[in-house]
């Protein structure tokens, strides 16, 4: 396929060290334009909106051939939500409809993180049917994840992209979910043109895909970063909002699930 006709490439699920990721944002911003042929990134750190923001504040101080989207990976009682296009910080450790609602009063795109998945703080069925139901401005999805790279996630992706064309009808989006600068890239969002704005409409209008690459194999990432990563990943949320809350949310998680 030539370049003038390719689709354009995105990776919407990108993790800084401002969250559990283990690079800088000045390190992503090189290692996706010298590493990788994306268009857009988006930086989605958990419940922070901090990385987002210096990482394109650093591109904007740059050359680079790809464009940033500020975002925000927000725990919400039910699961995760990748949040898009924000600018200021949403509420955490709160029911997914306030989250939903909360999101699209900024203008932004909320998409479902590796629905289903069972490693992973994710939405499950029942709360999918109950956002798709829902009357209540504001609470819905713009679109599903697809292709994901997080552990765990892989299992579940046929069963969400069935689910999604029976049922949804949600753009279909890729991320990596990624905490290692290798992982970036290795799952994907294709979509018509090249900019943040043509993504923006391509998942409005639901002509975006997912798409799974290669991820880099435990070798390449190393065992030692794989265990300080999955130890950061633990503790990211109770740094972030405080242990209380977190075990409290976890409780509420069990009863909103009934």
């Amino acid at each position: 396929m030539s370049e003038a006709v390719r689709p354009g490439k995105a990776d919407l699920h990108i993790h800084t060290a401002f969250s559990d990721g283990m690079a800088s944002t000045r390190q992503i911003l090189e290692y996706v334009e010298a590493e990788t042929d994306l268009d857009v990134i988006a930086i989605t750190d958990h419940d922070d909106l901090r990385g987002a923001m210096k990482t394109r504040e650093t591109w904007a101080l740059g050359r680079y051939r790809f464009q940033v989207v500020p975002g925000m990976e927000v725990t919400a009682i039910e699961g995760h939500i990748i949040a898009l296009f924000v600018e200021e910080p949403l509420p955490s450790l709160r029911p997914v409809e306030e989250v939903l609602a909360a999101v699209h009063r900024q203008g932004g795109l909320a998409i479902a993180a590796h629905p289903l998945s069972w490693l992973t703080r994710s939405l499950g069925k029942r709360t999918l049917e109950r956002i798709a139901a829902s009357k209540l401005e504001g609470v819905y999805l713009d679109g599903l994840e697809t292709a994901n790279q997080s552990p765990g996630a892989g299992l579940r992706l046929k069963r969400v992209a069935a689910l999604n064309r029976e049922r949804y009808h949600l753009a279909q989006v890729g991320a990596s979910d990624a905490h290692f600068l290798k992982s970036i890239a290795s799952a994907c969002t294709e979509f018509p043109g090249r900019t943040a704005e043509d993504l923006r409409r391509s998942i409005l209008e639901r002509t975006c895909r997912g798409v799974n690459g290669r991820h880099p194999s435990l070798l390449e990432i190393g065992p030692g970063q794989l265990l300080r990563q999955t130890w950061r990943g633990i503790l990211v949320t109770p740094r972030t909002l405080g242990w209380g809350p977190t075990a409290m949310s976890f409780v509420k998680r069990i009863f909103s699930l009934r």
